[in-house]
């Protein structure tokens, strides 16, 4: 086989689900987040296998992802979107009967008088200035909302990958003047929120990379595995040179391995000359730039020549990927190619 193979583990994927929802405050409801196609692993797959979890509530980013999990789970949960009731929206929402996080006055219009009665929910902004409606829009339109009876009312944290970022609690603060009192079901935090404690759970927690193995859930199972098809070895004399634009230089008799994945599987070039690839335990530099199609890897140090090498495993995960290309682990799992083989187990 002249591509790679990722494995990814179902069960880990679960385990990372209950873990989640233990922490969370007593009587909170945990969600799921599947979008962008279940962090690029099937968004299908990632919510059946979260159902099984427990989870009940899921949440896209765009009405066109709801199809998959849908398909899958059939009427049997909830699909919340991200971005509300766009244009062009209504038949899906519908048909598919989503809840859309309605974000502005012109959104709530356009829902109300689109399909009177369906549900929804209502994203505010509490400081991130990205979705949600304001403050002001808020309060003009808040009687009228609570009226109809809201699925859910929400917000997005911005820094809370970083416990003692002031702005946490400046939106918990926003967060609790729009909508104490109201009597509606709230929601504020993903998965960076869960671990800022139980001021900010609320309702209903929404994890979504804690549950593929991502920061800041540094207990997280790993459950993607990326092996790479080794395509030939040779020898590299002091002073030669290896792949595009001379960038590394062998400094000892060397041994480099070409390994079949690049930039175009989602291997950053922003790895070159900084990766590792694995051996087992034993890691292995990158040699050179990650082209389009392959990387060269120094296996100078191994006794043997492997056949196959690893990018993701146990001992490197999508957040040790992510910080030698200068980036996050949503980056690394989100751009993963085509191309490469995928086996789903349940270990």
């Amino acid at each position: 086989m002249s591509t790679g193979n990722i494995t990814i583990n179902l069960k880990g994927i679960s385990a990372n689900w209950t873990a989640l929802n233990a922490i969370s405050a007593q009587n909170v409801e945990t969600a799921a987040v599947v979008k962008a196609d279940g962090y690029g692993l099937d968004a299908g797959r990632m919510a059946r296998t979260l159902y099984h979890a427990g989870a009940r509530q899921f949440f896209v980013a765009a009405a066109e992802e709801a199809a998959a999990i849908r398909r899958e789970l059939g009427d049997n949960v909830c699909i919340n979107v991200f971005s509300g009731h766009m244009r062009g929206d209504t038949e899906m929402i519908h048909d598919l009967h989503l809840i859309p996080m309605l974000n502005s006055f012109n959104q709530l219009t356009r829902h109300l008088e689109a399909l009177p009665g369906h549900p929804f929910g209502v994203q505010l902004d509490t400081g991130m200035n990205r979705l949600g409606m304001e403050p002001s829009e808020w309060e003009a339109v808040r009687d009228t909302v609570v009226s109809l009876k809201p699925d859910l009312v929400m917000s997005h944290l911005a820094c809370a990958d970083d416990p003692a970022h002031p702005m946490n609690r400046q939106q918990l603060t926003a967060f609790c003047a729009m909508t104490d009192g109201l009597g509606l079901k709230r929601s504020l935090s993903a998965t960076g929120g869960i671990f800022l404690g139980s001021d900010y759970h609320f309702d209903m927690t929404r994890p979504g990379i804690g549950l593929y193995g991502g920061a800041p859930f540094s207990e997280a199972n790993c459950v993607v595995h990326i092996s790479l098809p080794v395509i030939q070895i040779r020898d590299v004399a002091v002073g030669e040179t290896v792949g595009y634009g001379n960038s590394w230089t062998a400094q000892v008799p060397s041994r480099i391995a070409t390994v079949a994945a690049g930039y175009a599987d989602g291997l950053l070039r922003a790895m070159s000359n900084n990766g590792k690839l694995w051996d087992d335990q034993t890691p292995c530099p990158i040699a050179g730039r990650v082209s389009m199609d392959m990387i060269g890897v120094d296996i100078t140090g191994l006794n043997h020549d492997p056949q196959t090498l690893d990018i993701l495993s146990p001992y490197q995960t999508i957040d040790d990927l992510a910080d030698m290309a200068g980036t996050i682990g949503y980056e690394i799992l989100t751009s993963l190619g085509t191309r490469y083989a995928r086996r789903y187990v349940s270990q």
